[in-house]
Protein backbone atom coordinates (compact mmCIF):
# COMPACT_ATOMS: atom_id res chain seq x y z
CA UNK A 1 0.00 0.00 0.00
CA UNK A 2 1.36 3.40 -0.97
CA UNK A 3 2.20 5.85 1.78
CA UNK A 4 1.97 9.64 1.94
CA UNK A 5 4.87 11.02 3.96
CA UNK A 6 4.90 14.27 5.93
CA UNK A 7 8.07 16.03 7.04
CA UNK A 8 7.26 17.31 10.52
CA UNK A 9 8.80 20.49 11.90
CA UNK A 10 8.90 21.19 15.60
CA UNK A 11 10.22 23.82 17.95
CA UNK A 12 11.08 22.44 21.35
CA UNK A 13 8.26 20.16 22.44
CA UNK A 14 5.68 21.66 20.07
CA UNK A 15 4.82 20.65 16.53
CA UNK A 16 4.50 23.53 14.09
CA UNK A 17 0.98 24.49 13.04
CA UNK A 18 1.92 23.93 9.39
CA UNK A 19 3.04 20.38 10.16
CA UNK A 20 -0.30 19.56 11.80
CA UNK A 21 -2.13 20.99 8.79
CA UNK A 22 0.05 18.91 6.43
CA UNK A 23 -0.72 15.80 8.49
CA UNK A 24 -4.43 16.52 8.23
CA UNK A 25 -4.25 16.93 4.45
CA UNK A 26 -2.14 13.79 4.12
CA UNK A 27 -4.79 11.89 6.10
CA UNK A 28 -7.54 13.15 3.78
CA UNK A 29 -5.48 12.23 0.71
CA UNK A 30 -4.71 8.80 2.13
CA UNK A 31 -8.36 8.07 2.94
CA UNK A 32 -9.29 9.05 -0.62
CA UNK A 33 -6.57 6.92 -2.16
CA UNK A 34 -6.49 3.91 0.18
CA UNK A 35 -3.01 4.84 1.37
CA UNK A 36 -1.33 5.23 4.75
CA UNK A 37 0.28 8.28 6.37
CA UNK A 38 3.88 8.28 7.59
CA UNK A 39 5.37 11.17 9.54
CA UNK A 40 9.10 11.88 9.61
CA UNK A 41 10.62 13.57 12.65
CA UNK A 42 14.26 14.68 12.83
CA UNK A 43 15.64 16.18 16.02
CA UNK A 44 16.24 15.40 19.67
CA UNK A 45 13.91 14.12 22.44
CA UNK A 46 11.10 13.33 20.02
CA UNK A 47 9.06 10.73 21.93
CA UNK A 48 6.15 13.04 22.84
CA UNK A 49 6.13 14.64 19.38
CA UNK A 50 5.94 11.22 17.71
CA UNK A 51 2.96 10.39 19.89
CA UNK A 52 1.33 13.72 18.98
CA UNK A 53 1.76 12.94 15.27
CA UNK A 54 -0.32 9.81 15.81
CA UNK A 55 -3.08 11.84 17.46
CA UNK A 56 -3.20 14.09 14.38
CA UNK A 57 -3.46 11.40 11.72
CA UNK A 58 -0.16 9.53 11.23
CA UNK A 59 -0.26 5.74 10.98
CA UNK A 60 3.49 5.47 11.40
CA UNK A 61 6.21 7.89 12.51
CA UNK A 62 9.83 7.41 11.47
CA UNK A 63 12.09 9.09 14.02
CA UNK A 64 15.70 10.23 13.65
CA UNK A 65 16.30 11.08 17.30
CA UNK A 66 19.79 12.20 18.27
CA UNK A 67 21.25 15.25 20.07
CA UNK A 68 23.34 15.84 16.94
CA UNK A 69 20.11 16.56 15.03
CA UNK A 70 18.77 19.13 17.53
CA UNK A 71 19.53 22.07 15.21
CA UNK A 72 18.42 22.05 11.58
CA UNK A 73 21.26 21.38 9.16
CA UNK A 74 20.21 21.41 5.50
CA UNK A 75 22.84 18.92 4.39
CA UNK A 76 22.26 16.53 7.29
CA UNK A 77 18.46 16.70 7.16
CA UNK A 78 18.41 16.15 3.40
CA UNK A 79 20.57 13.07 3.80
CA UNK A 80 18.30 11.75 6.54
CA UNK A 81 15.16 12.32 4.45
CA UNK A 82 16.75 10.51 1.50
CA UNK A 83 17.69 7.57 3.73
CA UNK A 84 14.26 7.43 5.39
CA UNK A 85 12.33 7.39 2.12
CA UNK A 86 14.74 5.20 0.13
CA UNK A 87 13.07 1.92 -0.78
CA UNK A 88 9.78 2.92 0.85
CA UNK A 89 6.37 2.90 -0.80
CA UNK A 90 6.16 6.72 -0.74
CA UNK A 91 3.84 8.35 -3.25
CA UNK A 92 4.01 11.97 -2.04
CA UNK A 93 6.13 13.86 0.45
CA UNK A 94 4.35 16.87 1.97
CA UNK A 95 6.12 19.64 3.88
CA UNK A 96 4.84 22.83 5.51
CA UNK A 97 6.04 26.08 3.98
CA UNK A 98 8.94 27.50 5.98
CA UNK A 99 12.44 28.72 5.25
CA UNK A 100 13.92 25.34 6.13
CA UNK A 101 11.35 23.33 4.21
CA UNK A 102 11.70 25.44 1.07
CA UNK A 103 15.38 24.56 0.94
CA UNK A 104 14.90 20.96 1.99
CA UNK A 105 12.08 20.19 -0.47
CA UNK A 106 14.02 21.59 -3.43
CA UNK A 107 17.21 19.75 -2.51
CA UNK A 108 15.42 16.45 -1.90
CA UNK A 109 13.37 16.66 -5.11
CA UNK A 110 16.52 17.38 -7.10
CA UNK A 111 18.42 14.56 -5.42
CA UNK A 112 15.82 11.89 -6.22
CA UNK A 113 14.68 13.55 -9.50
CA UNK A 114 10.97 13.94 -8.79
CA UNK A 115 8.44 16.71 -9.34
CA UNK A 116 8.04 19.58 -6.88
CA UNK A 117 5.02 21.86 -6.35
CA UNK A 118 5.67 24.75 -3.95
CA UNK A 119 3.33 27.01 -1.97
CA UNK A 120 0.28 24.83 -2.63
CA UNK A 121 -3.09 26.12 -1.46
CA UNK A 122 -5.29 23.20 -2.58
CA UNK A 123 -4.99 19.49 -3.35
CA UNK A 124 -7.69 17.50 -5.13
CA UNK A 125 -8.04 14.10 -6.76
CA UNK A 126 -8.34 13.99 -10.56
CA UNK A 127 -8.74 10.46 -11.84
CA UNK A 128 -5.78 8.43 -10.60
CA UNK A 129 -3.65 11.47 -9.73
CA UNK A 130 -3.65 14.27 -7.23
CA UNK A 131 -3.56 17.81 -8.61
CA UNK A 132 -1.80 20.55 -6.63
CA UNK A 133 -2.94 24.17 -6.99
CA UNK A 134 -0.49 26.99 -6.36
CA UNK A 135 -0.63 30.77 -6.96
CA UNK A 136 1.73 32.25 -9.56
CA UNK A 137 2.47 35.75 -10.93
CA UNK A 138 2.14 37.31 -7.46
CA UNK A 139 -1.21 35.61 -6.94
CA UNK A 140 -2.75 36.86 -10.17
CA UNK A 141 -3.24 33.32 -11.49
CA UNK A 142 -3.50 29.78 -10.17
CA UNK A 143 -1.45 26.93 -11.60
CA UNK A 144 -2.50 23.29 -11.37
CA UNK A 145 0.36 20.81 -11.09
CA UNK A 146 0.20 17.05 -11.60
CA UNK A 147 3.28 14.97 -10.75
CA UNK A 148 4.74 12.62 -13.33
CA UNK A 149 5.76 9.17 -12.11
CA UNK A 150 5.01 7.51 -8.80
CA UNK A 151 6.52 10.07 -6.43
CA UNK A 152 6.25 13.83 -5.93
CA UNK A 153 7.00 16.55 -3.38
CA UNK A 154 4.80 19.49 -2.33
CA UNK A 155 5.04 22.30 0.20
CA UNK A 156 1.74 23.51 1.69
CA UNK A 157 1.01 27.11 2.62
CA UNK A 158 -0.22 27.55 6.18
CA UNK A 159 -3.85 28.42 6.94
CA UNK A 160 -5.06 26.81 3.70
CA UNK A 161 -5.44 23.25 5.01
CA UNK A 162 -7.23 22.21 8.18
CA UNK A 163 -5.55 20.15 10.86
CA UNK A 164 -7.59 17.26 12.23
CA UNK A 165 -9.06 17.36 15.68
CA UNK A 166 -6.62 15.40 17.88
CA UNK A 167 -7.68 11.89 18.82
CA UNK A 168 -5.68 10.87 21.89
CA UNK A 169 -6.86 7.28 21.56
CA UNK A 170 -5.11 7.03 18.20
CA UNK A 171 -1.62 5.52 18.26
CA UNK A 172 0.98 5.56 15.53
CA UNK A 173 3.64 2.92 15.04
CA UNK A 174 6.94 4.56 15.99
CA UNK A 175 9.97 3.35 14.05
CA UNK A 176 13.52 4.62 14.71
CA UNK A 177 15.45 5.48 11.55
CA UNK A 178 18.37 3.57 12.99
CA UNK A 179 21.41 4.42 10.92
CA UNK A 180 23.28 7.48 12.22
CA UNK A 181 24.96 10.10 10.10
CA UNK A 182 28.72 10.41 10.29
CA UNK A 183 29.13 14.08 11.25
CA UNK A 184 32.68 14.11 9.90
CA UNK A 185 31.33 13.69 6.37
CA UNK A 186 29.21 16.85 6.52
CA UNK A 187 30.50 19.93 4.73
CA UNK A 188 28.40 22.31 6.81
CA UNK A 189 28.19 22.59 10.59
CA UNK A 190 25.66 24.51 12.69
CA UNK A 191 27.64 26.50 15.26
CA UNK A 192 24.72 28.24 16.96
CA UNK A 193 20.94 28.50 16.68
CA UNK A 194 19.32 31.66 18.05
CA UNK A 195 15.64 31.27 18.89
CA UNK A 196 13.14 34.06 18.29
CA UNK A 197 11.40 35.65 21.24
CA UNK A 198 9.04 33.09 22.73
CA UNK A 199 6.17 35.56 23.10
CA UNK A 200 6.05 36.38 19.39
CA UNK A 201 3.59 34.73 17.01
CA UNK A 202 5.57 33.11 14.14
CA UNK A 203 4.78 35.16 11.04
CA UNK A 204 4.09 32.22 8.72
CA UNK A 205 1.80 30.51 11.24
CA UNK A 206 -0.16 33.59 12.26
CA UNK A 207 -3.88 33.69 11.49
CA UNK A 208 -3.82 37.51 11.73
CA UNK A 209 -1.00 39.78 10.58
CA UNK A 210 -0.79 43.54 11.02
CA UNK A 211 1.79 44.82 8.57
CA UNK A 212 3.34 48.25 8.06
CA UNK A 213 5.22 50.01 5.31
CA UNK A 214 6.80 53.32 4.38
CA UNK A 215 3.65 55.15 5.52
CA UNK A 216 4.65 54.53 9.16
CA UNK A 217 7.38 57.21 8.62
CA UNK A 218 9.69 56.00 11.43
CA UNK A 219 10.51 52.84 13.42
CA UNK A 220 9.00 54.34 16.57
CA UNK A 221 5.62 54.61 14.87
CA UNK A 222 5.36 50.84 14.56
CA UNK A 223 4.14 51.02 18.16
CA UNK A 224 0.63 51.71 16.83
CA UNK A 225 0.81 48.44 14.86
CA UNK A 226 2.17 46.52 17.84
CA UNK A 227 -0.67 47.81 20.03
CA UNK A 228 -3.28 46.60 17.53
CA UNK A 229 -1.47 43.29 17.03
CA UNK A 230 -1.32 42.77 20.79
CA UNK A 231 -5.09 43.15 21.13
CA UNK A 232 -5.79 40.81 18.19
CA UNK A 233 -3.15 38.21 19.10
CA UNK A 234 -1.57 38.93 15.73
CA UNK A 235 1.94 38.92 14.30
CA UNK A 236 3.61 42.10 13.07
CA UNK A 237 4.88 42.19 9.49
CA UNK A 238 6.61 44.78 7.36
CA UNK A 239 7.14 45.72 3.73
CA UNK A 240 10.57 45.63 2.12
CA UNK A 241 10.73 49.43 2.24
CA UNK A 242 10.34 49.39 6.02
CA UNK A 243 12.94 46.63 6.41
CA UNK A 244 15.43 48.26 4.03
CA UNK A 245 15.09 51.48 6.03
CA UNK A 246 16.15 49.56 9.13
CA UNK A 247 12.82 50.05 10.87
CA UNK A 248 12.05 46.34 11.28
CA UNK A 249 14.10 43.10 11.18
CA UNK A 250 14.22 41.03 7.99
CA UNK A 251 12.46 38.20 9.83
CA UNK A 252 9.27 40.30 9.65
CA UNK A 253 9.51 41.10 5.93
CA UNK A 254 6.55 39.95 3.84
CA UNK A 255 7.03 39.70 0.10
CA UNK A 256 8.95 38.14 -2.73
CA UNK A 257 12.30 38.55 -0.96
CA UNK A 258 10.81 37.95 2.48
CA UNK A 259 8.22 35.53 3.82
CA UNK A 260 5.15 34.23 2.00
CA UNK A 261 2.15 34.27 4.33
CA UNK A 262 -1.47 33.16 4.10
CA UNK A 263 -3.26 34.43 7.19
CA UNK A 264 -7.00 34.54 7.61
CA UNK A 265 -6.73 38.33 8.02
CA UNK A 266 -3.99 40.62 6.70
CA UNK A 267 -4.13 44.29 7.71
CA UNK A 268 -1.84 46.39 5.50
CA UNK A 269 -1.07 49.80 6.98
CA UNK A 270 0.77 52.45 5.00
CA UNK A 271 1.73 49.90 2.34
CA UNK A 272 1.34 50.99 -1.27
CA UNK A 273 1.04 47.45 -2.65
CA UNK A 274 4.11 46.88 -4.83
CA UNK A 275 4.00 43.66 -6.85
CA UNK A 276 6.81 42.18 -4.74
CA UNK A 277 4.77 42.66 -1.57
CA UNK A 278 1.59 41.27 -3.10
CA UNK A 279 3.52 38.12 -4.04
CA UNK A 280 4.02 37.42 -0.35
CA UNK A 281 0.51 38.04 0.99
CA UNK A 282 -1.87 37.86 -1.96
CA UNK A 283 -3.34 34.52 -0.88
CA UNK A 284 -4.54 35.91 2.48
CA UNK A 285 -8.19 35.06 2.99
CA UNK A 286 -9.21 38.64 3.86
CA UNK A 287 -7.15 41.75 3.21
CA UNK A 288 -7.81 45.11 4.86
CA UNK A 289 -5.85 48.11 3.60
CA UNK A 290 -5.36 51.43 5.39
CA UNK A 291 -3.80 54.14 3.23
CA UNK A 292 -4.25 57.87 2.64
CA UNK A 293 -3.83 57.45 -1.12
CA UNK A 294 -7.09 56.21 -2.72
CA UNK A 295 -5.09 55.21 -5.82
CA UNK A 296 -2.68 52.94 -3.94
CA UNK A 297 -2.39 49.54 -5.70
CA UNK A 298 -3.08 47.73 -2.43
CA UNK A 299 -6.76 48.66 -2.74
CA UNK A 300 -7.03 46.57 -5.92
CA UNK A 301 -6.47 43.36 -3.93
CA UNK A 302 -8.06 44.45 -0.64
CA UNK A 303 -11.43 43.08 0.45
CA UNK A 304 -11.93 46.17 2.60
CA UNK A 305 -10.21 49.54 2.27
CA UNK A 306 -9.95 52.51 4.60
CA UNK A 307 -8.82 55.73 2.91
CA UNK A 308 -7.56 57.69 5.91
CA UNK A 309 -4.55 58.58 8.02
CA UNK A 310 -3.41 55.35 9.69
CA UNK A 311 -2.30 57.28 12.79
CA UNK A 312 -5.91 58.27 13.33
CA UNK A 313 -7.50 54.96 12.32
CA UNK A 314 -5.32 52.38 14.09
CA UNK A 315 -5.74 53.74 17.65
CA UNK A 316 -9.50 53.78 17.09
CA UNK A 317 -9.44 50.18 15.83
CA UNK A 318 -7.30 49.12 18.79
CA UNK A 319 -9.72 50.75 21.23
CA UNK A 320 -12.74 49.21 19.53
CA UNK A 321 -11.25 45.70 19.47
CA UNK A 322 -10.26 46.02 23.13
CA UNK A 323 -13.87 46.69 24.03
CA UNK A 324 -15.24 43.91 21.83
CA UNK A 325 -12.71 41.27 22.87
CA UNK A 326 -12.49 42.08 26.57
Amino acid sequence: MASIWVYLEASGAKMSKGSLEALGEARRMADTDGASVTGLLIGSDLASLAETAGHYGADKVVVADDPAYADFNLEANTNLVVRALAGSDVSYLLLPVSTHCRELSARYATHVRVGLAVDCVKIEKDGEDFVFTRPIYAGKALEKVAMAGSHGVATLRPNNFAALEPDTSRRAEIVPLGEKLDASTLRTVVKEAVAAAADKVPLQEATIIVSGGRGLKSPENFKVLEDLAGVLGAAVGASRAAVDAGWRPHSEQVGQTGKTVSPVLYIACGISGAIQHLAGMGSSRFIVAVNKDPEAPIFKVADYGIVADLFEVLPLLTEEFQQVLS
